[in-house]
């Protein structure tokens, strides 16, 4: 169904949904995927995100790693 709609999208929303699709599957849990969007969704709430939200985000979906992060740490804990 989904990949059905995706035909009639714009290349570039296209595109956005199959990176969001990609970061979320990295998530393995409801509760997970639920405090990852949450968390997103108050960063977002002005309409920008810092620098430091944005990593956060990143550390939290195990897709941004570095200096002693291992991925998927404190995933929940937001």
């Amino acid at each position: 169904m989904l990949s059905m709609l995706m035909r009639f999208l714009p290349a570039d929303k296209r595109a956005m949904i199959q990176l969001v699709m990609r970061m979320v599957a990295k998530l393995d849990t409801p509760a997970e995927r639920q405090a990852v969007a949450e968390y997103g969704i108050a960063a977002f709430k002005d309409g920008s995100i810092s620098i430091t939200e944005w990593a956060t985000i990143g550390g939290k979906m195990g897709i941004l790693t570095g200096q002693g992060r291992t991925g998927m740490v404190d995933k929940v804990d937001v």
